[in-house]
């Protein structure tokens, strides 16, 4: 059985020239009556779509009035993955995940799961290099195909991956872009942040920043946080909450084709195990958790915020340098 993208008709999103197959969105799965949930999917062929997110380029996802696509970087990492994981579920919302390749491989249980909630499941390099934009053409092709290898075998079923991937800290460049268009690849650059990244905000921050930068943005948009860390778990079900009361619906962007309805999960006993035998303690910051995964990226990752921090603050004034 597989989770079908077929529509009978293909469109031109005439606002931002991007090619969509619309569908609608299932809720079989959704028991909460009352929940957000998702109102309908954009099916997105990456070859006809090769750069997503106004905050880089000159389109983005062709969203009507209130509605928002949520994506996540960085995880899969317990217990912040699955707390985030558990308040999408709550209230019966889609979205899609960008996974670095070695947490994916520390971590392949939540992988699956991620994937069995009905989440798209796309890709955000190997090991997450802080500076992919100056990497020669051999390393970007080893951090894009090596993350993709990584988050394949995690998923255990190559057909669940989709061709999504977005660049560590946005650091994009023509070369990166180049290789991904020529493997078929959508880039997915973002129209919304929240800062969730930075060290010492809060949950509330997360969310009135999130708010903001929505309605500054026509009431819509791509938005990128991390499931990485305890604060965006804790923000979620209060943006969900903040989301629904103002009138907002979610989108779920999924890629062409057939994918599988869900891939093999080991029994709850053994991932349990697992889990306690590589378990970090409750008070122990995302960020060593996220080195205890992939202990080679330690150079990288403590390098990682001030350069995410300065990829962003960029954005928001080089449209005559980025938007192409």
């Amino acid at each position: 059985m597989f989770r079908s993208s077929a529509a009978l008709l293909l469109i031109a999103g005439s606002a931002v020239g991007l090619a969509v197959l619309p569908t609608t969105a299932s809720a079989e799965d959704c028991t909460n009556p009352d929940a957000l949930g998702t109102s309908r999917t954009i099916t997105v062929d990456s070859n006809a779509t090769p750069r997503i997110g106004t905050m880089q380029y000159r389109s983005t996802l062709p969203l009507d009035d209130h509605e928002v696509v949520i994506t996540f970087d960085d995880g899969p990492l317990a217990p912040h993955t699955t707390r985030v994981l558990d308040a999408l579920g709550a209230e019966c919302v889609k979205v899609t995940y960008f996974l670095v390749g070695t947490m994916a491989r520390a971590n392949p249980d939540l992988v699956r799961r991620i994937y069995n909630a009905g989440h798209v499941v796309g890709t955000h390099s190997h090991r997450h290099p802080v500076k992919m934009d100056q990497m020669e053409q051999p390393r970007v092709v080893s951090e894009i195909d090596g993350g993709i290898a990584a988050v394949k075998a995690a998923l255990g079923d190559e057909r669940a991956l989709a061709p999504f991937f977005r660049v560590p800290g946005l650091a994009r460049s023509r070369q990166i872009e180049t290789y991904a268009a020529s493997q078929s690849l959508s880039v997915w650059s973002a129209d919304e942040v929240a800062d969730d990244w930075h060290h010492g905000i809060t949950a509330e921050q997360i969310v009135q920043r999130a708010m903001q930068r929505i309605e500054a943005k026509g009431h819509r948009g791509v938005l990128l946080l991390h499931d990485i860390h305890p604060h965006t778990a804790r923000a979620v079900p209060m943006l969900l909450k903040r989301l629904k009361a103002e009138g907002y619906k979610i989108v779920q962007a999924v890629p062409a084709g057939d994918r599988p309805a869900s891939v093999p999960e080991r029994s709850p006993v053994k991932v349990a195990t697992t889990e306690q035998q590589g378990a970090v303690p409750p008070k122990e910051p995302a960020r060593k958790a996220k080195v205890a995964a992939a202990k080679p990226d330690a150079a990288l990752e403590s390098k990682l915020a001030s350069r995410k921090t300065r990829t962003i603050a960029s954005t928001t004034s080089f449209e005559d340098i980025f938007s192409r």
